[in-house]
C-alpha cells in the first residue's frame, strides 16, 4: 500500500501549499536603526522576528556592516559621532570620528574607509576603519544626505538636499570634479552594478533622475503616478537595485509604497503597498527578499521579490529610518 503522504495528490497539495506560503530559508540578521527609540532592532530573517533590541546614542540614522560582518557602525546624529558594535556581544565598542550630525554613511569597497555626510557642517568626511581616524573632508553643498561609492571605489556621491545637487567627489583628488542639479530635495543615490548610470532620488521633486555617469548629465527623469494618490505624497528616497541589476525597488515616502522600476525601460511596472512612510529598503544577500522601514507605522515590510508581494510586517521601534542585512 502507498503511503498517503507519497500519494501524487498529497504531495501536490503540500507543494502547492508551500508555494502559498514562501519561506525566507536562510537564516540572516536585519538590522534597523530607530531614529526616535535611540536603538536598534536585530531581526532573525528566518524566524521573521526581532530576537534583540540594542540601545545606541541619539538619532540613529545611517547604518553599515563591516565587510566581516563583525561590526554595525551607526550614525548617532545628535551625538555628532558615529557609534561601532559588536554584532556578536551587541556592546558599543566604540565611535568613528565624523562632522556635525552625521545622517548617512558608505563604505568603501575594500571596507577600510567610511565615507559620511554631516548634514549641519556641510562635509563629506572619509575615516579610515582600522585606526578610527579622519583622512579628509570635502566641502559639498547644504544639508549633505545621500552617499555612493562607485563599484571600483575611486568615486563618492553625495546629494545635498537644500543645494540640490548630486556631488561627484574624485577620491585620488579628494575633491568635486562635477555637480548634477536635480530636483528638489534628494535624498539617495546607487550606481548601476556596470556603474555606467547614477540614480538620484528627489523626495520633493517628486522624481528619480538617471545620470550617465561618464557625461555627468541627466539622461532621462521617472516620475510616479498612484491612483487616489495627490503627487505631493509621493516622496521618493531609497532606492536599491535586485541582485540580477534588472530591477529597481524605489520607497515612496508617505504614499506608503515601493515602486518596482524596470532598469532597461525606466518604465515603473507596479506599486506594492508597505507600511507608512517608507524610507529605505535592503536586500537579503541571498537576493530573493528587501526589508523596507516603514518610519510612522514603526514596522518593516518583508517582500517576496521572486511574486513581487509582501509576505510579512514585523514591528521594530519608534520610527526606523535605516536598514542593513548580513550574514
Amino acid at each position: 500500500m502507498t503511503h498517503p503522504f507519497r500519494h501524487p495528490f498529497f504531495r501536490a497539495a503540500l507543494c502547492a501549499s508551500a508555494l502559498a506560503f514562501p519561506k525566507p530559508g536562510l537564516a540572516f540578521t536585519a538590522y534597523i536603526s530607530n531614529e526616535k527609540g535611540n536603538s536598534i532592532s536585530v531581526i532573525d530573517t528566518d524566524k521573521l522576528e526581532v530576537t534583540k533590541t540594542v540601545k545606541v546614542g541619539q538619532r540613529p540614522r545611517g547604518i553599515e556592516l563591516s565587510k566581516d560582518g563583525k561590526e554595525l557602525y551607526i550614525c548617532a546624529g545628535d551625538d555628532d559621532t558615529i557609534n561601532i558594535i559588536d554584532t556578536k556581544t551587541f556592546e558599543n565598542i566604540g565611535d568613528l570620528p565624523s562632522g556635525a550630525d552625521p545622517e548617512l554613511l558608505i563604505l568603501s569597497p575594500d571596507g577600510k574607509y567610511i565615507y559620511t555626510s554631516n548634514e549641519n557642517d556641510n562635509l563629506v568626511t572619509a575615516i579610515d576603519v582600522a585606526t578610527r581616524k579622519q583622512v579628509f573632508d570635502v566641502p559639498v553643498g547644504v544639508e549633505p544626505e545621500g552617499m555612493a561609492v562607485s563599484p571600483d571605489g575611486k568615486t563618492i556621491i553625495n546629494t545635498s538636499e537644500t543645494t540640490n545637487m548630486a556631488h561627484f567627489i574624485d577620491l585620488e583628488k579628494r575633491e568635486i570634479v562635477a555637480n548634477v542639479l536635480v530636483d528638489a530635495r534628494p535624498r539617495f543615490a546607487v550606481f548601476t552594478p556596470d556603474a555606467k548610470e547614477l540614480w538620484v532620488s528627489a523626495e520633493v521633486g517628486g522624481t528619480v533622475s538617471v545620470i550617465d555617469v561618464p557625461s555627468h548629465t541627466i539622461k532621462q527623469k521617472i516620475t510616479f503616478e498612484v491612483p487616489g494618490l495627490a503627487k505631493e505624497a509621493i516622496q521618493p528616497v531609497g532606492l536599491a537595485f535586485t541582485a540580477d541589476g534588472k530591477k529597481v525597488y524605489a520607497a515612496l515616502g508617505p504614499a506608503n509604497r515601493i515602486a518596482v522600476i524596470d532598469v532597461a525601460t525606466k518604465k515603473v511596472e507596479k506599486y506594492l503597498l508597505v507600511g507608512q512612510r517608507v524610507w529605505h529598503l535592503a536586500l537579503t544577500p541571498d537576493g530573493k527578499y528587501f526589508y523596507t522601514t516603514n518610519g510612522v507605522s514603526n514596522d518593516v515590510s518583508v517582500i517576496d521579490i521572486a511574486n513581487e508581494k509582501v509576505i510579512k510586517s514585523i514591528q521594530v521601534g519608534s520610527f526606523p529610518w535605516g536598514v542593513v542585512i548580513g550574514k
